[in-house]
């Protein structure tokens, strides 16, 4: 039971959502089609795919066989895949002529969202492609953090999470990727004041093998210790140290809430400051819509 409500709301919703039909390609049908008549999915999250899974999924294949068919959909040139891009490699590994597909009429927004949900379900993207897939669908269909999560069945707090490791540097990101440090170091690095101490925080994670709760106490001390005002001049400002756990929580919530770096400086007991930070300009509009709500 945990195990299913982990993997969201699943193919079948979709699938189940899909009543076109035509007559050259009737939604549902199973047919034999040749492997070089179709073509790939532009619009799939997942761009590694690891040469030792797709081995073990082809000898598999020379096995067992195909025990579910891709899904395709029909296009001019032939088909294109929906879900099933590794099998469909598997299958071309293993010198296949044809395999069996079926049919079904999605548009080019069902297309992302079936991508996104079979990879989440069947073989996790990592933490960066998650990201990045839940970024761009929700840059090219204009829908909030809320309403994506609603589509492909996880919580709205899962999707903003992963959205925000994009704000990592590029070094961070690429071990994110490559699997050197976990999505929950990620997450405790988004906490560091700036790049350069991210990228120097996951250079001693992965130099020293650090544990997720070993990084998140690195990076609290750090916090709690930081000035204020690092410019400030002659004086020093009240540390963050100072916060309660109440304010650390809120601005927890604002973090999640906005999907971006949230510091709530405190100048005495009924005094401070809300800095959101922002990356660029369209960041930057994005976060003016959310305050003139």
């Amino acid at each position: 039971m945990t195990e299913k409500r982990r993997l969201g709301k699943g193919l079948e919703a979709l699938l189940g959502a899909v009543d076109k039909h035509s007559p050259e390609h009737p939604a549902g049908a199973i047919l034999q089609v040749p492997l070089d008549q179709i073509e790939a999915n532009p619009l799939q999250p997942r761009r590694d795919f690891d040469p030792e899974e797709l081995e073990a999924l082809k000898q598999s294949l020379q096995t067992h066989g195909l025990l579910q068919p891709i899904l395709v959909r029909p296009t001019e040139r032939g088909y294109q895949v929906v879900v099933g891009e590794r099998r469909l490699r598997a299958a071309r590994e293993a010198g296949w002529k044809e395999i069996p597909v079926r049919i079904v009429d999605f548009n080019d927004q069902q297309v992302f969202e079936a991508a996104l949900v079979e990879n989440l379900q069947r073989s996790d993207l990592n933490a960066i492609e998650k990201a990045q897939g839940f970024a761009e669908y929700i840059q090219r269909y204009g829908v909030s953090h809320e309403e994506l999560a609603r589509k492909i069945g996880v919580d709205r707090t899962t999707v903003t999470n992963f959205i925000r490791l994009l704000d990592l540097p590029p070094s961070v990101q690429d071990a994110i990727r490559t699997g050197q440090i976990s999505f929950g170091h990620a997450r405790a690095l988004l906490s560091l004041p700036s790049p350069q101490r991210q990228e120097e925080v996951c250079q001693e994670i992965i130099a020293r093998g650090l544990s997720v709760r070993a990084v998140e106490q690195l990076v609290r001390e750090e916090v709690q210790s930081h000035p204020s005002d690092p410019n400030a001049q002659g004086h020093t400002t009240r540390p963050s140290a100072e916060k309660t756990l109440h304010v650390q929580a809120i601005e927890e919530e604002l973090r999640q809430r906005l999907a971006t770096r949230v510091e709530i400086r405190l100048r005495g007991r009924e005094k401070g400051q809300i800095i959101l930070h922002f990356q660029n300009n369209d960041d930057f509009e994005r976060l003016l819509e959310h305050l003139r709500r």
